[in-house]
């Protein structure tokens, strides 16, 4: 098992020793998934959020400024139903942090599920919620929630979030004794950040017992107290994806495009680190535009650019592998 001075020797390579790094990471994708890329379709159902985050444009105080907007269940379906089409089975729903999502997806999950005749995975990324909220979408369909940590720092958590890591974990952790599959993690350059924190997010990770981990670079962005910082480094990024797939090979990784944001290869390199996801954008337009997660000038992953970087890359796209008919047992008993 890894330690952390393991883990912080990886994150500092550089050259060919980074090479051998992510070929390492690049076996154990292979030993554990094969060359099958996990694709996720997103659609972006909200941009109004009640925390403070330093570093998001879409943060409570941006809200007056900003130009909001709240999908409804019929919006959520319709969305759906392209995912369905393009031969996705990941239906992934995500948004800024508010009480009113539970009730707007949990109330189109149903027939979502019955759409896509139960071979479907339902992933959510929505924040902190009560765990009465996760029980309740739960119980409507979902199976899979994603809620990054951002920082295993506590006190960097909560310069940057305005809240407390306690009560991230204490969410993980609801949603973990609720049968969930979570995703967590990091992100990479956050003022005053330490590659020995960036160890402890990978450690974090495991030891809470996950099942997916991400790590994406800080992209400063417009409108927000962060904005004059510099962004954070992509090879020290693409070290804690490899790093992490050596930690637990059988997590689900994707290449974020964050990763594109900063690098023009930044995305591509992350499957070359050992990244096994892929997340192809849904969002309509209209919406799309909306959602300043990194600011206006956001890098977006539409079904062409995905396939074809797949391709390029001798990896095959791939359906779910917690739900549906093309899960992996071994996966699916964590």
């Amino acid at each position: 098992m890894l330690d952390e001075h393991e883990i912080i020797d990886m994150l500092k390579l550089r050259g060919k020793d980074q090479e051998e790094l992510f070929a390492k990471a690049r076996e154990e994708r292979r030993r554990v998934f094969g060359n099958r890329v996990v694709l996720r379709g997103v659609t972006e159902i909200g941009n109004t959020c009640r925390v403070n985050c330093e570093f998001c444009p879409m943060r409570r105080d941006n809200t007056r400024d900003n130009a909001t907007f709240l999908a409804d269940e019929k919006t959520l379906i319709e969305s759906a139903e392209d995912i369905r089409d393009s031969g996705i089975n990941v239906v992934f729903f995500q948004a800024g942090e508010i009480p009113q999502t539970t009730r707007v997806v949990g109330s189109a999950l149903p027939a979502i599920t019955k759409m896509f005749d139960g071979d479907v995975e339902i992933l959510l990324n929505l924040g902190n919620k009560k765990r009465s909220e996760y029980e309740w979408l739960r119980e409507q369909g979902a199976t899979s929630y994603i809620i990054k940590h951002e920082t295993s720092d506590p006190d960097l958590n909560l310069r940057m979030r305005h809240e407390t890591l306690e009560s991230r974990l204490k969410c993980m952790s609801d949603l973990l004794e609720l049968g969930f599959k979570v995703g967590s993690g990091g992100i990479i350059g956050l003022p005053g950040q330490t590659l020995e924190s960036i160890a402890r997010d990978i450690i974090l990770a495991r030891d809470m017992g996950i099942h997916m981990c991400s790590f994406s670079p800080f992209v400063p962005a417009p409108e927000t107290p962060l904005a004059h910082l510099a962004p954070g480094d992509v090879d020290t990024t693409l070290n804690a994806l490899a790093a992490s797939r050596l930690v637990s090979p059988d997590w689900l990784i994707p290449s974020v495009s964050a990763l594109a944001k900063n690098r023009k290869d930044g995305q591509k390199s992350g499957y070359l680190a050992g990244a096994n996801v892929m997340t192809v954008n849904f969002t309509p337009k209209r919406d799309s535009e909306r959602y300043l997660i990194y600011g206006k000038n956001r890098f977006v992953v539409r079904p062409v650019y995905g396939s074809g970087l797949l391709a390029e890359l001798g990896l095959v796209p791939g359906r779910s592998v917690f739900a549906g008919k093309e899960a992996l047992p071994a996966l699916t008993r964590n």
